[in-house]
């Protein structure tokens, strides 16, 4: 029975993954673990953290924290469970974010970094990785992923826009960084984005280049049409003016010719006037097609299969953000090396509470709406205070 249980122990050793760092904000002592960032800017650029559930939730003892003063910077760090680098093992990266004010500029990504000074942790400070949704007008609204590459000494964005949730509903994202060198994001566990690190990041110079030796022929013929060789001008095309008197002017009654000169009609679009002449347009029987540069493999190019390496010595995690409009809350954060790691510590948050808060919010907006149809109502019904207006006049 004993060896039994022992196997068993074994195999669920082997199946679950390493968790580097977990917070769901559970205790009203959860700053105790944090370290906010209190040289990075002064007193009064710092927002203040608030613990809180929010306005609309599943639970309202299933608090997160929430940015809650406008046009403030927060910097807002933690220790590791432990240093880690992801070689030969995946990196997940998930977290909770609702957007509870209207959104107009505001980030809401977290980093990892390595070792640091966290009274110090702002902008300026080398992070590995930095994941999560960020909003700057209604245009630039996206999901940042971008690592840090040694090599280049740059942080590398990823080429093509991620998608981010910007309604004011809880939202999970998730990032996974696999040893084949691809990648994949999840919001509220679906996919958004995967793909191979390599094509999606500048991280290697590219594969193929130009042949230097190489250049299009002089006598290429690459455009399409010509004009008709065959087409000519009708005869008195050009002898239609562009504009005419008007017809219907007439010169007023006031015009003097002695002071104000001969009166001559305003001018108008002359609708006989079809534009200076061209020729009709025919396909080139001389073309060729779009010349293509021939490609060569590139002599610089170095592969690199340990790009997935991207926490290395990974010690800290934190936000460093700028909100013109604060209003968000953030949540159910993990750091691990095995994707069901994230999604069972995702059922026992973020799915939990999904359904009770959308209902909550929904009749929260529903009253809004009732409340505010009620008020034009009443206002239209009551109408302009005459009365009032005739006992002002007396």
């Amino acid at each position: 029975m004993m060896y039994g249980m022992w196997i068993v122990a074994i195999i669920v050793g082997l199946v679950s993954g390493k968790v580097y760092f977990k917070e769901d904000f559970g205790s009203a002592k959860w700053d105790s673990k944090w370290s906010v960032s209190n040289k990075w800017k002064s007193e009064g650029e710092l927002g203040r953290w608030d613990w809180t559930a929010g306005e609309w939730y599943g639970n309202a003892n299933d608090k997160g924290i929430k940015t809650s003063e406008n046009h403030r910077f927060y910097g807002l760090s933690s220790k590791l469970d432990e240093p880690f680098t992801n070689a030969n093992k995946d990196l997940v990266i998930q977290f909770s974010v609702k957007w509870e004010q209207d959104l107009d500029c505001g980030g809401a990504y977290i980093k990892l970094l390595g070792d640091m000074d966290q009274s110090s942790f702002g902008g300026d400070t080398p992070y590995q990785v930095m994941f999560g949704p960020d909003q700057c007008g209604s245009s630039n609204r996206k999901t940042h992923v971008i690592f840090n590459y040694p090599q280049k000494n740059e942080n590398l964005e990823i080429k093509d826009k991620v998608k981010m949730e910007s309604d004011k509903l809880t939202h999970l994202y998730t990032l996974i960084v696999r040893p084949n060198n691809s990648f994949e994001v999840l919001i509220d566990n679906k996919s958004v984005r995967e793909g191979n690190l390599e094509d999606s990041f500048d991280f290697l110079l590219p594969k193929e280049i130009k042949d230097p030796s190489q250049s299009k022929p002089m006598d290429w013929v690459d455009a399409k049409k010509i004009p008709d060789p065959s087409d000519v001008k009708p005869e008195g095309y050009d002898d239609v003016p562009a504009e005419v008197p008007d017809p219907e002017a007439t010169k007023p009654d006031d015009w003097d010719e002695e002071e104000d000169g001969s009166w001559e009609p305003p001018k108008i679009e002359n609708p006989e006037y079809k534009g200076a002449w061209k020729p009709k347009m025919i396909a080139n029987p001389e073309y060729k097609g779009d010349w293509k540069h021939p490609m060569i493999p590139n002599p610089d190019y170095v592969a690199d299969d340990k790009l997935y390496i991207r926490c290395n010595k990974c010690t800290h995690i934190g936000f460093e953000l700028w909100q013109v409009t604060a209003g968000t809350v953030f949540d159910d954060i993990i750091v691990t090396d095995s994707l069901q790691e994230a999604k069972d510590f995702a059922a026992s948050t973020f799915d939990k509470k999904r359904d009770a808060e959308k209902e909550m919010y929904d009749n929260i907006e529903a009253k809004k709406r009732e409340e505010r149809a009620t008020a034009e109502k009443d206002s239209a019904a009551s109408g302009p205070d005459y009365e009032d207006e005739e006992h002002d006049e007396l």
